[in-house]
């Protein structure tokens, strides 16, 4: 069976997110789009983070994120949430996340974010099993450019918000 590589889930936008102007505050954004990849790569590819954590003591660590705001996303609107990773290494991964509007013709918001993976037992950063490198290769969807920036001036230039 062909895994998917570009993930996708809906959420609504809740009151106690918002800022007084009824926009998502931008430190929010963070939690809905954390949350919607670890719920999509539970459903998609049954990797819960959690468990693997338990079962092998090893799990991922945020390393940077880099986010660009491009729309509001408002008071109880259902936002699209896409998520695919773009890059991966034995030790690291990389993964853009874009959240739309419901049908997906208005561009909210882009983060990229870079995860350790991390040995919590030994407090250092571990490579990744033959078993977890062989789904990464099987799920990563690239994007041409290197840089957020790059990324960006480009989906501007493409107009998807």
């Amino acid at each position: 069976m062909e895994l998917k590589k570009i993930l996708e889930s809906k959420t609504k936008i809740r009151f106690q997110d918002c800022d007084p102007f009824n926009h998502l505050n931008n430190a929010a954004y963070f939690n809905y789009l954390i949350n919607a990849r670890e719920d999509q790569v539970l459903q998609h590819y049954d990797l819960d983070v959690y468990a693997h954590g338990k079962k092998t003591g090893r799990s991922w660590v945020v390393a940077s994120h880099q986010i660009a705001y491009v729309r509001p996303a408002l008071l109880m609107e259902t936002v699209t949430v896409t998520t695919q990773l773009i890059h991966f290494n034995e030790k690291k991964l990389l993964v853009e996340i874009k959240m739309w509007n419901e049908d997906k013709t208005e561009l909210k918001a882009v983060m990229w974010s870079s995860f350790v993976y991390y040995n919590l037992l030994q407090l250092s950063a571990d490579k990744h099993s033959e078993e977890l490198m062989s789904l990464f290769e099987q799920v990563v969807a690239p994007v041409k450019q290197t840089t957020f920036e790059e990324r960006m001036s480009d989906l501007r230039l493409q107009k998807v918000s």
